[in-house]
């Protein structure tokens, strides 16, 4: 059984999950759990890890928007609806998460791994997750097709590759006003050097850098939030 953890949810990022929410984390756990046997999906499996790695973690990046779909801050989206979607989801990590704490977004996942999607569109199925579907191709190829580029409002990318390669991937999918979260663990000046001419090129500009550490472990972490400025 995956812990509760509502004080933690509630003292870290001023939100927790309600009965239905905390059921479906539990099922996702169970679905991830015994997807593994089969498909090579995370390693992280022990109830405490999972809950901080995948589930909190996930949420964490989006924690801005948890408690109130408005624009708010710096942290404006230019729909309370917006379209979203998680490049290289894997297992469903940050996206699925999302899904179950935003039933107002509309998620997509993108995965250039098919045993995954096929995988992930079973999930769905039995999460009864109606705001997410699946996506199957390269992020590099898909995000130069019409039907998806200058699309969402937001996209999520977590443990891609370099943050550089993040933005190179995620930047062209987003309207113009929309944001990328980049999902890194440390973040040093030489990465922020190397990310600026590529956002530059593509459109965009570093909005914000926020770092935390987990809260089981103690882990540092952080989240680039990437504004996409014009097409």
């Amino acid at each position: 059984m995956l812990p509760l953890m509502v004080d933690i949810w509630q003292q870290t990022l001023n939100w927790q999950p309600n009965e239905q929410q905390q059921r479906q984390f539990q099922q996702l756990y169970e679905l991830i759990v015994t997807g593994n046997r089969q498909l090579n999906l995370t390693r992280i499996t022990e109830p405490r890890e999972f809950w901080e790695k995948h589930l909190w973690d996930s949420l964490r990046g989006i924690a801005p928007f948890l408690l109130n779909p408005l624009p708010i801050t710096n942290y404006q989206l230019p729909i309370t609806n917006p379209q979203v979607i998680d490049i290289g989801t894997g297992a469903g990590f940050p996206g699925v998460p999302c899904a179950i704490a935003s039933p107002h977004w509309q998620v997509t996942l993108l995965d250039s791994t098919r045993k995954k999607i096929a995988f992930l569109d079973t999930l769905l199925a039995q999460l009864s997750l109606p705001n997410a579907k699946t996506l199957s191709g390269r992020s590099e190829q898909i995000n130069q097709q019409l039907l998806y580029r200058n699309h969402y409002d937001l996209a999520l990318i977590r443990a891609v590759g370099s943050a550089s390669v993040c933005a190179e991937y995620a930047l062209p999918f987003l309207k113009a006003g929309g944001l990328a979260i980049l999902y890194r663990g440390h973040w040093t000046d030489e990465e922020a050097t190397d990310l600026q001419p590529v956002i530059d090129r593509l459109g965009g500009k570093l909005e914000s850098v926020e770092a935390f550490t987990t809260p089981l472990s103690q882990s540092v972490r952080h989240c680039l939030y990437l504004r996409k400025s014009h097409n």
